[in-house]
């Protein structure tokens, strides 16, 4: 029964069985036992000295308690079995309730993914190599260009085990590595910077900056738009058509819509696509899916933080909303089944009903033809920040890299491009779709509720008809048009 997993944190069944009861002993529909041991380091070099290097671990153990819409949640790092009892009853006596449930023995439940099959995780690498990764990535970016002034390049790995075991009897275990590199670089020119960044990871090894993905790569990436910028004219503003590059912009679908499509917003009725399973919400020519079985992915996972497999979640489909995603709770709520979606930060939080890799799939226009059919408009390839109301979906964002679109070809590059509108509007105003779906290369983290998990996104060129555009004034838009 997971024997390695149990062995890491010295239990038997028997101590799984007699949390598990001391977690049930004020009643309760169900209970859970979430252990967790992590591993972690990272490297910051800026100014071409390492300025900070880190390892650690930490280890706990969190106790769950459901009794209807309540929830009950204690942890604790001291792994004791008093300190176990301690919390699991503290846990029962937030969450007491009237119904009892016999639990059932438990049972190794079998992973059905093995999505990240690394022989050595980072964390276990020397701590030299890093720094030649780090390194090298400094001399990339500052042999790019002349202008380029400044240069801070971070890397972190970390290793996870978890052991989930449930009153539904159901024990499970799994490792989950993950590895990302940062480059951020600084570009001065007559008095004035700008900045560019990049990066790229997942649940993989050292390996995978050895390929394609390698720091000079990224280092070139973040001087490259660095450089951009000091060229860029100011944006104009206004409504126009708006091209979003393949890749990273979908970090937009995954804000201004994925969120909209997590299910605990949804039971409580106060997210724009509430009560609107099966309803046209898009454009027909949009399929959206979060998949959490993407082999190596930064979001992917075997299993979710409640023991549920991954899956490839349809969440709108032709246009149409098919499902929700969903954590436990939710699923028993709104009487659907769990979709593998039930992620937590670490043992010191509760699961909530989150996102893996969430994407548009593909089209069938090409790319190219989409950009040629626009007479004057915004493209749009990579973004920073942004702010996203879920109640309703409204957005605004701030594009990284962004160019005018004029007579169908893209000229000058912009700055200070922002994109203003809403998820559920957005979507209806999507007249085409390209044939290259790219996921973004390994730099996403989401937050929820004061948690942050690792999340991938991705999406294919796509034209949305009309879009509000901040940018400096509108009399730079009606000399532009």
């Amino acid at each position: 029964m997971n024997r390695f997993f149990l062995e890491r944190y010295g239990l038997t069944q028997t101590d799984l069985e007699r949390y598990l009861a001391a977690a049930l002993e004020e009643g309760g529909d169900y209970a859970d036992l979430y252990f967790e041991h992590t591993t972690v380091s990272s490297l910051l070099l800026d100014e071409s000295l390492v300025k900070t290097a880190t390892e650690g671990i930490s280890m706990g153990c969190g106790v769950r308690v459901l009794a209807g819409e309540q929830t009950g949640y204690a942890y604790t790092d001291d792994l004791t079995p008093e300190k176990i009892i301690k919390v699991a009853s503290i846990a029962a006596r937030i969450a007491r309730g009237p119904a009892r449930v016999s639990r059932l023995g438990l049972a190794e439940a079998s992973p059905t993914n093995n999505l990240y099959p690394v022989a050595l995780p980072a964390t276990d690498c020397d701590l030299a190599e890093k720094l030649a990764l780090i390194r090298r990535a400094d001399q990339a970016a500052r042999a790019y260009d002349a202008r380029i002034h400044q240069v801070r390049v971070t890397y972190g790995d970390q290793i996870r085990h978890v052991l989930i075991a449930g009153s539904d009897g159901r024990v499970a275990g799994d490792f989950q590595p993950l590895v990302r590199i940062g480059v951020f670089a600084i570009a001065q020119e007559n008095g004035k910077f700008q900045a560019g960044s990049s990066g790229g990871g997942g649940r993989v090894g050292l390996e995978f900056f050895e390929s394609e993905t390698t720091p000079e790569h990224f280092a070139r990436e973040a001087a490259r738009q660095a450089i951009l910028q000091l060229e860029a004219r100011e944006a104009p503003a206004g409504d126009m058509e708006v091209v979003l590059g393949p890749g990273w912009p979908g970090i937009l679908l995954h804000e201004a819509i994925g969120h909209g499509l997590e299910a605990d917003f949804n039971r409580k009725g106060i997210s724009a696509f509430s009560g609107r399973l099966g309803q046209r919400v898009a454009s027909e020519i949009c399929t959206v899916v979060d998949d959490g079985t993407l082999p190596g992915r930064r979001g992917s996972l075997n299993m979710d933080d409640e023991g549920e497999p991954t899956k490839r979640n349809v969440l709108i489909e032709q246009g149409v909303l098919k499902h929700y995603l969903q954590d436990r709770l939710s699923a028993t709520i709104l009487k659907s089944a769990p979709s593998g979606n039930g992620r937590r930060e670490s043992y010191e939080h509760i699961p909530l009903p989150r996102m893996t890799n969430t994407c548009m799939l593909a089209g069938h226009e090409d790319p190219q033809e989409i950009i040629r059919s626009v007479k004057r408009g915004l493209y749009a390839v990579s973004f920073g920040g942004g702010q996203v109301d879920i109640t309703n979906g409204k957005f605004v964002f701030s594009a990284s890299e962004a160019y005018l679109i004029e007579d169908g070809k893209v000229t000058a590059p912009v700055k200070g491009a922002t994109l203003i509108g809403d998820g559920p509007t957005v979507l209806t105003r999507v007249t085409a779709v390209g044939n290259d779906l790219k996921l973004d290369p390994g730099i996403g983290t989401c937050g929820k509720n004061g948690q942050s998990v690792p999340v991938g996104v991705g999406i294919p060129t796509i034209k949305i008809s009309r879009l509000t555009v901040g940018g400096t004034s509108l009399k730079q838009l009606q000399a532009f048009q």
